[in-house]
């Protein structure tokens, strides 16, 4: 018998999913629905852009957050943008991020290049030492090592002993890559999302309990995450979220890990725990997109309204219709004409009774609403381009 078979004993490599009700299996079924929905949705460059570097930053910010780094999303994002500076004193931060952000590229440009390699111990090792690159560590520690020595995490729970730690690493990655996490072959679409989920929330489970490096443990988890994640077609941006949700619930997550041992390996809470968190993101996501998706079909509207209509004027009401549009919210007249630079521009030299001809002309073609001496875009109008179906309820009062 092995040391973790007596010290251990929920190290069992098991997930018994009989005992998960169905508000697990829905929640699994509406993430691999979404997964879908956003991976298809095309998206103006910009905001794709925007989209990957905001979900990248969050998910460097959480995955170092929740091991105490102190820089905000914010600085994170700058840091994934390039353009962080921070203080001699702060430096050890910014590299902590850094090594996050680089290594999440990195496997997405092997993921584009499609060289992304199969999950292995060897694997895990990288991602250890990538985490861990030109950060100060203590002397038992070796970045891309299993440890040789023991641990105890938070001074609570101790990881599973040294000399057990190859075994089990490459017991690990042997489960992880075998039948228990395969989709059967001929299943419905979205069934391979379906267990790749569970194979990553079950990869980082399994990590935090055997903890087979001397540090970085948490985080080289949450790359392996991403890597499975990527690799089974989740997009991108969704791939982010699992860190995103463990550090906004951190009392819930260590909570649920906790449960998770001390029930004798139980690990269906946790999986669902982790998958409400992961469907919370991914309608957070699709805001997001639908938000943008909506401001391509009203700049879309406004723009055949004005079809074949290319004098001055109709440029200049084009342009305001289009930057009411943007500002989102009631203006007031007076205001109108310098809402953005080009409206500015266009009524340079004009008078207010060009701005009043202007509006009116707007209210007339339906692209604007009036309400005394405030003004706003009528983008609710795109409303109708959608399909009939009932509208939700009133949630009931108490």
């Amino acid at each position: 018998m092995r040391t973790f078979e007596r010290t251990h004993s929920w190290i069992s490599f098991r997930c018994d999913l009989g005992k998960a009700g169905a508000e697990l299996w829905l929640a699994l079924g509406e993430a691999a629905s979404k997964c879908e929905h956003i991976s298809r949705v095309p998206l103006r460059p910009a905001t794709a852009q925007a989209l990957h570097q905001l979900y990248l930053a969050k998910g460097a910010a959480a995955t170092t957050a929740i091991e105490g780094n102190t820089l905000s999303e914010e600085e994170v994002l700058k840091a994934v943008e390039g353009r962080l500076v921070v203080p001699p004193s702060k430096q050890y931060l910014k590299q902590e991020v850094e090594n996050i952000i680089a290594a999440c590229n990195g496997i997405s440009k092997q993921l584009a290049e499609g060289t992304l390699p199969p999950l292995s111990a060897h694997l895990l090792c990288a991602y250890n030492r990538q985490v861990l690159e030109k950060l100060p560590v203590k002397d038992d520690v070796k970045p891309g090592e299993l440890r040789t020595h023991s641990v105890v995490v938070g001074n609570v729970y101790r990881g599973a002993p040294a000399e057990d730690c190859p075994h089990l690493v490459d017991r690990l990655c042997e489960w992880l890559n075998g039948p228990d996490f395969q989709a059967p072959e001929n299943s419905p679409i979205g069934t391979d999302t379906v267990y790749a989920i569970l194979r990553s929330v079950v990869a980082h489970l399994y990590l935090a309990w055997i903890h087979p490096f001397g540090d970085g443990n948490g985080r080289t988890a949450r790359l392996l995450e991403f890597h499975i994640l990527l690799s089974a077609g989740v997009p991108s941006p969704a791939a982010h979220l699992f860190s995103n949700h463990y550090n906004q619930t951190r009392a819930e997550y260590y909570r649920q890990l906790d449960h998770a041992s001390k029930s004798g390996g139980d690990i269906v809470p946790f999986i669902g725990y982790a998958v409400r968190g992961f469907v919370d993101g991914l309608r957070e996501q699709l805001e997001k997109i639908w938000t943008q998706q909506w401001d391509v079909v009203w700049r879309n509207f406004v723009h055949e309204r004005f079809q074949n209509r290319n004098s001055p004027t109709d440029t200049r009401q084009r342009h305001l219709a289009l930057d009411l549009g943007d500002s989102g919210d009631w203006l007031e007249v007076g205001k109108v004409a310098e809402l953005t630079p080009r409206l500015a521009k266009a009524y340079a030299g004009k008078t207010s009774k060009t701005v009043q001809r202007d509006l009116n002309a707007l209210v007339e073609m339906g692209l604007i609403a009036r309400d005394g001496r405030k003004v706003r875009a009528r983008r609710e109008v795109i409303l109708a381009f959608l399909p009939l179906r009932k509208k939700p309820d009133a949630p009931a009062k108490p």
